[in-house]
């Protein structure tokens, strides 16, 4: 009897050893390998998600369910995967991928790519349509150091309109998030200036990578590496006088992808680095 307590024992001290951490984080499940650095991620039902990669990888859209593993795929035709950093939906279930990724803000193609609804195309390809870009308050590419603050890896769609965040690389740093608006049809277009957000001065947690907005449209969540920012009951056009709560996840990876699945619940996704990364979560806003 001793000894088969002891086993048993063993066994529940090695099932606990072998849990991961993953701060307050549910953890869902793990991507493919080949899908190691996750810079966008859309739901459409809520029980599935589209998410795309960013930099040097290839120019597809890629379906997924809730525990990591790959549905189906499409290669974006018309479509370079220069550097992209979101997605977001918009109610007609148009898809819009942020091909804006500026780390050392010297882009002078800054370009989204709006496609039809994945959720309804046939085939392997889908086509995409481009919004092109600027923003006009920059003068110079790259600007000094104090004025990099055009690299981009957020975004979401509300009322016919993108609303872009743009993630701070100034030296020193300010943590400051600039605010555009542009229309969600094909074209070329300055973008508008809305404003600004300064969230925290902590170049680890406060620099964006990701953006959403509820489907009722009543709340924004904001996320960076660890932080998460959330404001409900917005005037998207002020948003600089938003006071955004701010949750420590407790969880410091390479976060760069959010969205809700349904008003009150976020799946959230990370790159991986070294050992960690790579994963879905669930996140329940209180």
């Amino acid at each position: 009897m001793t000894r088969l307590c002891c086993i048993s024992l063993f066994v529940m001290l090695h099932a606990c050893a072998q849990q991961t951490w993953h701060g307050n984080l549910s953890y869902l499940g793990r991507l493919p390998s080949n899908l190691s650095e996750v810079s966008g991620i859309v739901s459409y039902d809520g029980s599935t998600a589209w998410v795309i990669e960013d930099n040097g990888n290839k120019d597809y859209i890629y379906k997924i369910n809730l525990e990591g593993k790959l549905i189906k795929k499409f290669k974006v035709k018309n479509a370079k995967n220069k550097d992209w950093e979101d997605l977001t939906r918009d109610q007609k279930g148009n898809l819009y991928i942020g091909d804006f990724g500026n780390n050392y803000n010297d882009r002078k193609n800054l370009t989204i790519y709006k496609l039809p609804n994945p959720e309804v195309e046939k085939g392997d390809k889908i086509e995409a349509e481009e919004i092109g870009f600027r923003y006009p308050e920059q003068k110079k590419f790259p600007p000094k150091k104090k004025g990099l603050l055009y690299d981009s890896e957020a975004f979401f769609h509300w009322k016919n309109h993108l609303y872009i965040f743009t993630k701070d690389r100034s030296r020193p740093y300010l943590g400051k998030t600039l605010i555009y608006k542009i229309p969600d049809e094909k074209g070329d277009y300055d973008a508008e200036l809305l404003g600004s957000l300064t969230l925290c001065s902590d170049q680890n947690h406060c620099s964006i990578t990701g953006a959403a907005i509820s489907d009722d449209g009543k709340t924004i969540a904001l996320i960076g590496y660890g932080y998460l920012y959330t404001a409900t009951n917005v005037d998207l056009n002020h948003l600089s006088d938003t006071q955004f709560k701010t949750t420590d996840l407790n969880y410091n990876t390479q976060i760069e992808s959010v969205c809700f699945i349904n008003d009150s619940t976020l799946l959230i996704a990370d790159e991986q680095s070294k050992s960690k990364g790579r994963n879905l979560y669930r996140f329940i806003l209180n």
